[in-house]
């Protein structure tokens, strides 16, 4: 069987917000995880439009493509000119769990959840002419899955290759975001085995990691024996947490001495009401402040994300968060637009208020206000938006916030890696043209290695 498993490119390729660097950072593990379930006797390929240009006039039996809500308009009409060929289309991920009736205008089949179970199934079946439109997980494990196909990534078109996956969901429930949407209410966070990570690990070349997962600390049995494990390896790695997480026992203190020197962080307000409204409960009575100072303390640069637009933020949040950003030393800062996503309470929400204002998927992208804000008009929402972005990654910013490093050599990495993340577009642009971009890993490496 001839399969091709497609990630489609953003609909914000065209926008002025796009940053090729971006999505260039990490290849698609989904998509290489479920290849793992077809036969070595299938001939797969794996195209990410992101990196490479996608050809439609070939003639695979099965087109299998994963859609956020971002890229779902491409991923539509990439699937009809297949299907009006008769090639069977089967879509999953976040959007399709959400809308299946919309996908199914343009899909044979979806998968809704997680297709770790789901997936094989849809194979077997379509294996023996019976494929079925709807495939739900029953059962949600990772503990006996196939191995990545990593042969299938193209290594020399990501900054970051070494990206891998230990867990599934996160045990937190935030309104806002699309994970209880896709899990439904089954179990939505579970783990690997520890031996398979440190097995998958072991494989992988050089001596960065980055862990896509959603909270790499969730469970803590796990994440400790993991970095146990991992003790040795002489490896550098980055990964989310939660604010609650660093402050509660030694484990991030674990993760460090395993090689953590980096790590996203979602703050994303300092009101309590907003807390509260998003139920974002993991923050609320949280000093951030205490978590920041204990990650500065064992070396480990920090990723902060805020989002704008919650019910109590005024024209103030916006200088206010830089501020305390800038303060904090906070190395690089991820700002969103609150984005009521489909499937979502939020969006449940909002659209019971009538506070909705587009169906224009690709516009959620979190850098668009598709609602009514409560305290700030939408044109507000978003200008404050982007000069938070201009003013946190300002060069005066830049230098105040590495004043606030208490060594030499961490104000130095702060200052190479909050500069040469944002300062530095047309040479990492450049980079991929080339197809060079993953010349400079050793300089990610050698920087994350001096941190501590």
């Amino acid at each position: 069987m001839k399969v091709k498993m497609i990630l489609p490119s953003l609909e914000e390729a065209k926008s002025p917000f796009w940053r090729p660097i971006k999505y260039s950072l990490f290849p698609p593990l989904g998509l290489a995880t479920l290849a793992g379930y077809f036969s070595a006797d299938d001939e797969v390929e794996l195209v990410d439009q992101h990196v490479e240009k996608l050809h439609t006039d070939d003639s695979p039996d099965l087109v299998c493509m994963q859609v956020y809500i971002t890229n779902a308009y491409r991923a539509y009409q990439i699937a009809d000119t297949y299907r009006s060929r008769g090639i069977h289309v089967v879509m999953g991920g976040l959007h399709v769990t959400s809308l299946p009736d919309e996908a199914l205008e343009h899909a044979d089949t979806v998968i809704l959840g997680p297709g770790e179970e789901a997936f094989p199934r849809f194979i077997s079946d379509f294996r023996n002419h019976k494929a079925e439109k709807i495939y739900a997980a029953k059962e949600r494990s990772i503990e006996n899955i196939p191995p990545v196909r990593r042969d299938l990534i193209k290594r020399s078109k990501y900054f970051v290759p070494n990206s891998l996956v230990v867990s599934r969901g996160c045990p937190h429930h935030c309104d806002f975001c699309y994970k209880d949407a896709f899990y439904g209410s089954g179990k939505s966070f579970y783990t690997c085995r520890v031996d398979s990570a440190l097995k998958e690990i072991e494989s992988l070349p050089g001596r960065h990691l980055y862990f896509l997962d959603d909270h790499l600390l969730g469970n803590k049995q796990f994440a400790r024996e993991l970095f146990d494990g991992m003790k040795g390896m002489n490896r550098v790695f980055q990964g989310a947490a939660t604010v609650s997480s660093i402050l509660d026992g030694d484990l991030i203190e674990k993760a460090a001495e395993a090689g953590l020197r980096s790590i996203f962080v979602g703050f994303e307000t300092f009101s309590p009401k907003n807390l509260a409204q998003s139920n974002k409960a993991q923050n609320l009575s949280r000093d951030y402040s205490a978590a920041v100072k204990r990650l500065h303390e064992l070396g480990i640069m920090i990723n902060g994300s805020f989002v704008f637009g919650l019910d109590d933020d005024d024209k103030d949040v916006f200088s206010r968060t830089v501020d305390w950003a800038v303060e904090h030393a906070i190395t690089t800062a991820t700002f969103h637009i609150l984005t009521p996503y489909p499937g979502t309470r939020l969006f449940s929400k909002m659209e019971s208020e009538g506070r909705i204002m587009t169906r224009d998927w690709s516009l959620y992208d979190t850098r668009h206000a598709v609602y009514k804000p409560a305290l700030l008009t939408p044109a507000e929402l978003e200008s404050g938006y982007k000069r938070a972005y201009r003013d946190f990654y300002s060069w005066k910013n830049i230098f105040a916030s590495c004043s606030h490093d208490a060594t030499l050599k961490n104000k130095l990495s702060h200052f190479a890696y909050t500069g040469g993340w944002k300062k530095m577009e047309p040479f990492w642009n450049l980079l991929i043209k080339c197809g060079l971009l993953n010349k400079m890993l050793p300089m990610l490496e050698f920087l994350l290695s001096h941190t501590k």
